[in-house]
């Protein structure tokens, strides 16, 4: 987060979008949650689990606010059978999961919808700047910086931004969001099991971190190699008839051969690494679930301290809150991935335009 300050300037003029990303993303949290909550009464009606409650139940408080939940969702779903039958109330049951995914999904691409013009326009803005500086800079600056160092920052460096900080505005809101309400959800469905949890998933996010981690010397790596090639090619456009003139091209050969070289090189090593990422995530997540059906399923048929369609609902609820935690996870890393290109980057905007020229420069 060092330069993430700089960086966030340039997103005033875009903070209207912004807090309609965040209006658009609490609900998509909060829907989110609901679509796999919404899914036990209709399972309560395909077991004929539902227990019958005749009169509407009152509030007593929140401490009691889970068991008032359960007796009201039971008792929609007696008045339904009782005055309409099972499959009536099924298809609204089936309704009603239908209705959350479509709202979840809906202000999902709401929020995206929003967060673009404000990614974009960061984007534009930031190569803006970095292009009138380039030009307002004295000729002597680049007798030190190469051309094509300077070519891969206004591009790739700024892009990589993109990728890395403005990403961040996304999980700021919803994410954290989407762990909270999955967290009271399961609380309310079973706190004792969810106290179980909270032993594994931690573990499965720092593996996971810690492999992301793992990559940023080796991205590091390509990114810089990148601007030595792009600078040998923009030397070899820039002076052809030099270096035909004293028969170079065989050198400059060598030179471009031997960057692209280490370029294969890392890039390979960075991609393995990252293929990596994917499957260990994946194993972590299904061993976190072969855990929880263990436990979980020990309390459904041994202890009878939780019914059959609360437990499917919490198996769904459990995974849903890996990939938010797996996002966050990966936040760190892009985070430090982003702060060289922002070093880069922010180098240029930084630099004194008080350079002392040349004396014989024209």
């Amino acid at each position: 987060m060092k330069y993430f300050r700089s960086i966030i300037h340039f997103a005033k003029p875009y903070m209207g979008y912004a807090w309609l990303n965040i209006i658009a993303n609490v609900f998509y949290a909060l829907f989110g949650t609901l679509a796999f909550v919404s899914l036990m009464p209709m399972l309560k009606v395909l077991f004929q689990n539902a227990t019958k409650v005749s009169s509407k139940p009152e509030f007593q408080g929140l401490g009691n606010i889970g068991q008032y939940g359960e007796d009201r969702m039971n008792y929609y779903i007696t008045q339904q059978i009782e005055t309409q039958g099972e499959l009536y109330a099924l298809s609204w049951m089936i309704a009603l999961v239908i209705s959350t995914f479509l709202l979840k999904n809906l202000f999902g691409y709401t929020a995206m919808y929003f967060i673009t013009f404000l990614r974009n326009g960061v984007l534009k803005d930031l190569r803006n700047e970095v292009y009138r500086k380039t030009v307002a800079l004295p000729i002597a600056y680049y007798s030190e910086k190469r051309k094509g160092d300077t070519i891969a920052r206004i591009s790739s460096d700024i892009l990589e931004i993109q990728h890395s900080f403005l990403s961040i505005l996304e999980l700021l809101v919803r994410e954290p969001l989407m762990i909270i309400f999955t967290i009271v959800a399961m609380l309310l469905i079973s706190a004792k099991l969810t106290l179980f949890v909270f032993i594994f998933i931690p573990l499965s996010g720092f593996a996971i971190a810690y492999i992301g981690k793992s990559l940023k010397q080796k991205s590091g790596r390509v990114q810089k190699e990148q601007g030595i090639f792009l600078s040998i090619v923009e030397e070899t456009l820039g002076g052809r008839k030099i270096i035909k003139g004293f028969n170079a091209q065989g050198q400059f050969q060598e030179r471009f051969e031997s960057s692209t070289r280490r370029f294969f090189r890392f890039s390979n090593k960075l991609m393995h690494r990252q293929s990596l990422a994917v499957p260990i995530s994946e194993f972590l997540g299904i061993l976190v679930i072969a855990i929880l059906l263990w436990f979980g399923g020990s309390m459904v048929l041994v202890e009878h301290s939780l019914a059959p369609e609360a437990f499917i609902v919490y198996m769904g609820l459990a995974y849903n809150i890996l990939t938010p935690a797996k996002a966050i996870s990966k936040a760190s890393y892009s985070v430090k991935k982003g702060n060289a290109a922002a070093e880069r980057v922010l180098e240029v905007l930084t630099t004194e335009s008080n350079i002392k020229e040349p004396e014989n420069q024209l």
